[in-house]
């Protein structure tokens, strides 16, 4: 049994399967991936490619260390509401903080998992993973992986970071990395 196939049916579906050979976008090498966000409708344009591409610059530079996304990314009275003890207020406390977590997890990838933004501010819920091989203290890793979430609420004037409030997941962590131990 032959089945014929007419020229316009091929035409009608040819784009979508030209489109299904085109090969998925990888991000840059320390781009974030954002598995979902969602916006707010009353917020202008201009206003959230602005408030987006700073939080992007700020997940960006978590994800690589890199610290000219700082720059793009916070403003000069940038504050830590929730700074933890020995970590400098200001821009260089992210800096200070990701130098010191990046010497125990090198190979450290942050994925957002949701970003909402709603006027100046953003709800970011991330996950962080990688290997423990570094030095965290006196205590030196042995490639134990790495996975907690953390969530992050920052707001967003003129394109830049100017506060931030955060939590993460910091037993988690510390008992994957051996340093802590919870016991029934």
């Amino acid at each position: 049994m032959s089945t014929r196939i007419s020229l316009q049916s091929v035409l009608k579906v040819l784009p979508f399967a030209l489109i299904a050979l085109l090969p998925t976008p990888v991000p840059a090498a320390g781009t974030v991936e954002i598995n979902d966000l969602a916006v707010a409708t009353t917020i202008p344009d201009a206003q959230r490619e602005a408030t987006i591409k700073a939080a992007r610059a700020f997940y960006d530079f978590w994800n690589s260390g890199d610290e000219s996304l700082l720059k793009q990314a916070l403003a000069p009275t940038f504050t830590d509401r929730t700074l933890p003890p020995g970590r400098p207020q200001g821009p260089d406390g992210p800096a200070s903080a990701s130098r010191r977590f990046r010497a125990a997890v090198p190979d450290l990838n942050v994925t957002i998992e949701k970003m909402i933004v709603g006027g100046d501010y953003v709800t970011v819920h991330m996950t962080f993973t990688g290997h423990f091989t570094g030095m965290f203290g006196r205590k030196r890793g042995n490639g134990q992986s790495i996975h907690f979430i953390a969530t992050d609420l920052i707001k967003i004037e003129n394109g830049r970071i100017t506060d931030n409030w955060h939590i993460e997941d910091n037993l988690t962590l510390l008992q994957q990395m051996g340093v802590a131990k919870v016991t029934p």
